[in-house]
């Protein structure tokens, strides 16, 4: 069984596979090349690129121990998996190092050693022998976001801080998806925004959906946009961009791992425990804050993009798990 080279390890860039295009007529080659940009598509970019990541690794484990990583034997893979669990690595992680390697298999048309229930036993060994308690991240509350955006900077960066935390809790945004916002997406009416968000994690297809950001009384997010785009002169393109140390704006359009930056300087700046705030507390914020206010579970959705009202109830019953509680007056 030949080893694969840390050179070879697949490019998770597409699913498509042609075994043996000699046989195939000429005239199809654009088709095929169609077929492949497509295929491309099928994973999220990030995906990609962490199953890239993911499988590199286990290339190396195998390498070191003189065992062949595509194709692999189930037994090597648990013998992986364990290795992983052993070293440190979180559950959820040897989940996704285990979904890169059948991904890898699937795109070489070999059979997926996970599918295993050798593997698959350790998986669930694995979960019920280290997973604990997930560590949450601090909801940025409406109150606490208040408290940031009265300590902004001055100058052009703290214009669009203050924007970028506004409007970031008032849509419930996703990092993600508030840093692919375009001045395009956004139309200013009479009772606020109607943002337009082109693709989400929920929405992978790109169906697009719109959502309303209203007017606020103290601290309002369409005022706040408004003031960085007229101060930054940004007329077209990215929504946030980076600001340099002399108040330059660039053309570039702000990263995912900036605005969790941003969140947690200006938590620190607020008197708050950087440390326990990250990218997604804006949205837990504006959940938090809503379901506390008894917002209905369906107007929640209507901002969050949520598709599951499962998943909204974790953040109702952490907003009520005083009230009405059925201790009342018992002691």
């Amino acid at each position: 069984m030949s080893l694969l080279t840390t050179e070879t390890v697949p490019d998770m860039s597409t699913s498509l596979t042609i075994q043996d295009p000699a046989h195939l007529p000429a005239l199809l080659a654009s088709e095929i090349e169609d077929a492949a940009s497509l295929a491309k598509a099928e994973k999220a970019a990030a995906t990609r690129r962490a199953y890239r990541t993911d499988f590199r690794l286990f290339n190396e484990w195998c390498a070191s121990r003189g065992v062949g990583s595509l194709p692999a034997s189930p037994e090597t893979v648990a013998a992986y998996l364990a290795s992983e669990a052993k070293g440190g690595a979180k559950p959820s992680t040897i989940a996704r190092r285990a979904a890169a390697i059948r991904y890898a298999h699937k795109l070489a048309s070999l059979p997926a050693p996970t599918d295993a229930e050798s593997v698959k036993a350790t998986m669930r060994g694995i979960r019920r022998t280290y997973s604990g308690p997930k560590a949450k991240k601090a909801p940025a509350t409406a109150p606490r976001v208040k408290g940031m955006v009265a300590v902004t900077r001055e100058g052009i960066s703290g214009l669009r801080d203050r924007a970028l935390l506004l409007i970031g809790f008032a849509g419930a945004f996703r990092r993600s998806e508030l840093v692919a916002l375009d001045v395009s997406d956004i139309e200013e009416v009479s009772e606020g925004l109607r943002v337009t968000i082109g693709r989400s994690k929920t929405d992978q297809e790109a169906q697009g959906r719109v959502l309303a950001i209203p007017r606020g009384d103290v601290a309002c997010p369409v005022k706040a946009l408004l003031t960085w785009l007229h101060a930054a002169k940004i007329e077209s393109g990215p929504l946030f961009r980076p600001v340099n140390k002399a108040g330059m704006v660039a053309e570039a359009r702000l990263t995912s791992q900036s605005v969790a930056l941003i969140i947690k300087a200006y938590a620190k700046r607020a008197g708050l425990d950087p440390s326990s705030y990250a990218g997604h507390s804006l949205r837990a914020g504006f959940l938090t804050s809503a379901a506390a206010n008894r917002a209905s579970l369906f107007k929640m959705m209507d901002v969050s993009g949520h598709r599951s009202v499962e998943t909204l109830r974790t953040y109702v019953r952490d907003a009520e798990i005083f009230r009405d509680h059925a201790g009342d007056g018992l002691l």
